[in-house]
């Protein structure tokens, strides 16, 4: 197998600004596995959060690529990623799933089927319909005119799920916000997302508030670092909570599971498509829904979550849709739904020429 590394960058249409603070742009790194005339490709997309910035992604992809080189098939490369034999144990959840990515799209390409055919086993029969799911979309931290200008957009454009940042330094501030959206588009559903700005103390006063407002959950409204005290106040809270820098992996969805009532899975913060399946076994059952999210990143980082959206109380697949230019298509959302494709692999294919690259070893 042979694979190709090419980094671009990313631009957001405008600034996002959350608690943490406000991003314009990411780098995104693009990995291609090729095999008999056939490619695959994945992406991994830079995060200061999560200490991967572009160069460190290379790298990393470099090591996976020497990996990738001791089988003989992609078939057995991916078996071997789903057992998780492929990498080593401290790679970072974002390469692992970019690498996953990639063979998804090459095996489903070599065998015809979309990845989400391939999830379910493929066979030769029709197979069910192709996963699709309505879609929140995110506006930032702003004001609140703004922000209900932006909300009468998306609602007229078909958005019925909109997720408001919160955890500006004046909790007034965000109530405002989520009133001004409430009432500019009255029909929405509305998620909120402090980004873990909150005391729980400060949660436990303003969350009421919230739920007077229609909020219909509220994602990881503490500071990160204590699940026992998230759980808690997920036990009182007038709004269902939904863990997530609370939630990287499996080991955690387990803790949490039947004591919030959301995880949100990210591929990479899990580590990939089979990583968010193990999850989502994991919380069935227990009470605690799924939620699918993303980092904002092109089409093809979004594309191999949109396959699973089938499974998802919550869908939060809005990455590519912040974006100023998209390098790749294929999985809409711009009506407020995205769509697995029903083309063989991820379905996506690229819209402009590509960032400069290299192979890889």
């Amino acid at each position: 197998m042979r694979t190709t590394l090419r980094t671009a960058r990313l631009r957001l249409a405008e600034p996002l600004r959350i608690s943490r603070g406000v991003m314009d742009a990411r780098d995104a790194v693009w990995l291609s596995v090729e095999h008999g005339g056939v490619r695959g490709f994945g992406e991994a997309v830079a995060s200061a959060y999560y200490g991967l910035d572009a160069g460190a992604i290379r790298r990393l992809m470099c090591h996976a690529a020497v990996g990738l080189g001791r089988f003989a098939t992609p078939e057995s490369a991916l078996e071997a990623v789903r057992e998780e034999a492929l990498l080593p144990r401290d790679t970072p959840p974002a390469v692992t799933a970019a690498v996953e990515a990639a063979l998804l799209d090459l095996v489903g390409k070599r065998a015809g089927l979309p990845v989400h055919r391939l999830l379910e086993g493929g066979g030769s029969g029709g197979g069910t319909a192709a996963p699709a799911a309505d879609t929140a979309r995110t506006i930032g931290i702003t004001s609140p005119v703004r922000a209900a200008l932006t909300a009468r957009c998306l609602a007229d454009a078909g958005f019925t799920v909109l997720k408001v940042k919160g955890g500006s330094p004046d909790p007034a501030d965000d109530i405002e916000r989520v009133r001004a959206v409430r009432q500019a588009a009255p029909h929405a559903r509305l998620l909120l997302d402090p980004n873990g700005a909150w005391t729980p103390a400060r949660a436990r006063k303003l969350l009421p508030r919230f739920a007077e407002l229609g909020v219909e959950a509220v994602e990881q409204p503490t500071l990160p670092g204590d699940p026992e005290g998230l759980a808690r106040l997920a036990e009182t809270s007038p709004l269902p909570v939904i863990a997530d820098e609370d939630a990287a992996g499996l080991d955690d969805a387990r803790r949490l599971a039947g004591r919030v009532q959301g995880v949100n899975v990210k591929l990479a913060k899990c580590g990939g498509v089979h990583a968010a399946l193990r999850i989502a076994d994991a919380l069935a059952g227990s009470g605690t829904g799924l939620m699918l999210g993303c980092l904002t990143a092109s089409s093809l980082g979004i594309a191999p979550a949109v396959h699973l959206a089938d499974r998802a109380r919550w869908t939060d697949l809005d990455g590519h849709l912040l974006l100023a230019h998209d390098p790749w298509t294929g999985i809409g959302g711009e009506d407020g739904t995205v769509r697995a494709p029903a083309a063989p692999g991820l379905g996506v294919r690229a819209t402009a020429p590509r960032a400069q690259g290299d192979p890889a070893p």
